[in-house]
């Protein structure tokens, strides 16, 4: 029974820095479809678009990472990988839909993204983000 505890604890522990890691490559991607620097035109420049790209991207993230774990092999191994596979495929797919949307939509979005004023394509993008995610983690359950 203790050996049980301890070893989801441990478990917790590794899916928790692989969960970390890859909310921290969605910051990077985020980071990468945008202009400037991202921690900058949050932290500093208070830009609420941006703001909310990167909450939609990091809730995204954090959503295909719980049902992998949830719906994760019994096996260990088997269960980390497949976090760590949908995880860069959810961020790909996140990446395409960034790309996707805009081609489809008027000016260049990262510019409309890094605008001070609140612009709605700054929400599109947001769901837009949001929604690959989901369809990735439909794909996982």
């Amino acid at each position: 029974m203790l050996e049980d505890l301890f070893s989801g604890a441990w478990q917790s522990i590794v899916f928790g820095v692989v969960g970390v890691g890859l909310m921290a490559a969605g910051f990077g991607l985020v980071d990468l479809l945008t202009p400037g620097r991202l921690r900058d035109l949050i932290w500093v420049d208070r830009n609420a678009n941006a703001g909310l790209l990167l909450a939609a991207n990091q809730l995204g993230i954090a959503g295909i990472v719980f049902t992998a774990i949830l719906t994760s092999y019994s096996d260990f191994g088997k269960g980390l990988a497949s976090t760590v596979v949908f995880g860069l495929v959810g961020l790909a797919i996140m990446a395409l839909a960034f790309v996707v949307l805009d081609l489809l939509t008027p000016g260049k979005l990262g510019e409309v993204i890094c605008s001070p004023e609140p612009h709605p394509a700054a929400r599109i993008s947001a769901a837009t983000h949001f929604g690959a995610a989901l369809i990735v983690c439909a794909c996982i359950a």
